[in-house]
């Protein structure tokens, strides 16, 4: 998935409100950037850290600037929770994930379950179709181990429990966490943090639900799928 081009370097000042972020540009000019991560941001909202913001030419925002990318010394990581899903999207075209193959089409938010969407939705006509949630990972505990949550979050309680209805109904379901980081090698739950969600998982796994883990290839101009990172399922 191509970012907006091009982006600014500057340096995060505070983060505040969950969705703004006063950043200096290299330039000296400051501003507030639009933040798009409703997550705690454990780790990534310290004052100080380089980031990497877009620039809108869209007259009707309010906020011109959009937070894109934190820059750590392991490496850069991807903090726009909006992008996970056009980047699968992507990858699903390019048949790039194959343990989610085979399927001959997929489509895009789909209603199901009690007031929910998946977020895709693989071979829509057959009679065992794959509902596939996907889930951004940006929280890292160091020494390459990926966490999700970095809070509770009923939502995600909510879409663990929907997709054990659609195994039990006799359909495939897969829960994808994507790590937008490069300095991970391995995927967990954070039980500390989000012990409701961590419960959920486990049981969704006993109830057939299928997890898997990628990371991704992140630069300046793209952030890709990578590679599968092996994962340590939650314990009861």
């Amino acid at each position: 998935m191509r970012l907006p081009s091009p982006l600014l370097r500057g340096t995060l000042i505070k983060r505040y409100k969950r969705f703004l972020a006063d950043i200096a540009l290299e330039n000296g000019e400051l501003i507030t950037a639009h933040c798009a991560n409703p997550g705690a941001m454990l780790g990534l909202n310290m004052p100080g850290l380089p980031v990497y913001v877009s620039k809108s030419d869209n007259p009707k925002r309010k906020l011109k600037y959009s937070l894109e990318l934190v820059k750590l010394p392991t490496g850069l990581v991807g903090i726009n929770t909006n992008y996970p899903n056009k980047i699968i999207g992507e990858a699903l075209a390019s048949n790039a994930i194959e343990e989610l193959a085979p399927y001959e089409t997929f489509k895009a938010e789909v209603k199901y379950g009690e007031n929910s969407r998946i977020d895709f939705l693989l071979n829509p006509e057959s009679e065992r179709m794959t509902y596939l949630e996907v889930k951004n990972v940006h929280l890292s505990r160091g020494n390459g181990l990926a966490v999700f949550p970095d809070c509770e979050t009923d939502r995600g309680v909510k879409h663990l429990k929907e997709l054990a209805n659609m195994v039990a109904a006799g359909h495939r379901a897969i829960n994808l966490y994507l790590v937008q980081r490069v300095d991970c090698d391995r995927f967990s739950f954070a039980q500390d943090l989000a012990p409701k969600y961590a419960a959920a998982a486990y049981e969704a796994h006993r109830a057939g639900v299928e997890f898997l883990c990628y990371d991704c290839d992140i630069n300046i101009e793209e952030i890709c799928v990578a590679s599968r990172l092996p994962i340590l399922m939650p314990s009861r």
